[in-house]
């Protein structure tokens, strides 16, 4: 049995007309995909291919010029459908004179919490994000990976079932990503599904089950992690204390000469490398 779709975009078109001019930008064309409830998908691309406008009209901020958006079956421009969604913005803003506390006890009861079950919610989602130690100081003096990690929280207080990350990890330190990355990996755990943006390759490589590649509006390569980067046509084989000259029958060979076979496998290329040889317009 399938699961079912977090996220549906079907031919989304977002044209926007250049004012005083008799000109429009095509910001996305013809755009489709799907998010599957449990998984991580990343929606990658260069600065200005279209994923932070597919973000705004799937959160319903922005109208599609064409195309449909659905989150769990629900039109994204009907407003009850957000109810299942937390969002993190790439440069989130929290008034600065508040606490850790303060912030997610606001962001709260914007969505309707109160009293003791939002109080018991906060100490939670602090403990989730590492910040108990934080609680009581003023956002003002957070540094960037601080602000991102308040900002998760702030994004998770509803408890919603799809996340969205724009640039989770932008501008933060080693070590705050590898803290962000861990977390994320840690919601999928928990049966949340995200849906993130992301220019760190290499640490999209590590969290996602998916990914869509973008450029100039379009979708240019989309499938599983796995295989798109796996390089077709060819084998790898992994052999414990192979001896030399090992040919066809590897396998064979390996056990009798005293080898161990350990894994057939494909040989991969870096998600980097997929990413750069799909958005440059050149194809193998």
């Amino acid at each position: 049995m399938s699961k079912p779709q977090a996220a549906t975009v079907t031919g989304l078109t977002k044209i926007y007309p250049v004012p005083m001019r008799r000109q429009k930008i095509v910001a996305v064309r013809d755009l489709s995909f799907e998010v599957v409830e449990g998984e991580v998908y990343g929606l990658l691309g260069p600065n200005g291919s279209g994923k932070s406008t597919t973000l705004k009209i799937l959160l319903g901020l922005v109208s599609p010029t064409r195309g449909d958006c659905s989150i769990f079956g629900e039109e994204s421009k009907d407003y009850r459908s957000h109810r299942h969604v937390g969002f993190l913005p790439e440069n989130p803003y929290f008034y600065k004179f508040l606490t850790a506390f303060e912030t997610l006890r606001f962001y709260g009861k914007m969505c309707g919490m109160s009293g003791r079950a939002l109080d018991s919610r906060i100490d939670e989602l602090l403990e989730l994000v590492g910040m108990q130690d934080a609680r009581d100081r003023r956002v003002g003096g957070y540094s960037k990976g601080m602000l991102q990690r308040i900002g998760l929280a702030q994004a998770l207080v509803q408890n919603p079932r799809l996340l969205i990350l724009d640039e989770p990890t932008a501008g933060v330190d080693p070590v705050g990503s590898r803290g962000i990355r861990d977390l994320i990996l840690r919601l999928k755990e928990m049966g949340k599904t995200v849906l993130l943006t992301s220019h760190l390759l290499e640490q999209v490589q590590e969290v996602c089950d998916r990914v869509g590649i973008m450029a100039r509006g379009e979708m240019v390569r989309e499938g599983r992690l796995e295989d798109l980067v796996t390089v077709r046509g060819q084998t790898e084989y992994l052999v414990e204390n192979a001896p030399a000259g090992l040919d066809a029958k590897i396998r064979a060979l390996a056990e009798a000469e005293g080898g161990t076979f350990v894994a057939a496998r494909k040989p991969q290329l870096t998600l980097e490398s997929v990413f750069i040889e799909a958005t440059s317009g050149k194809s193998k």
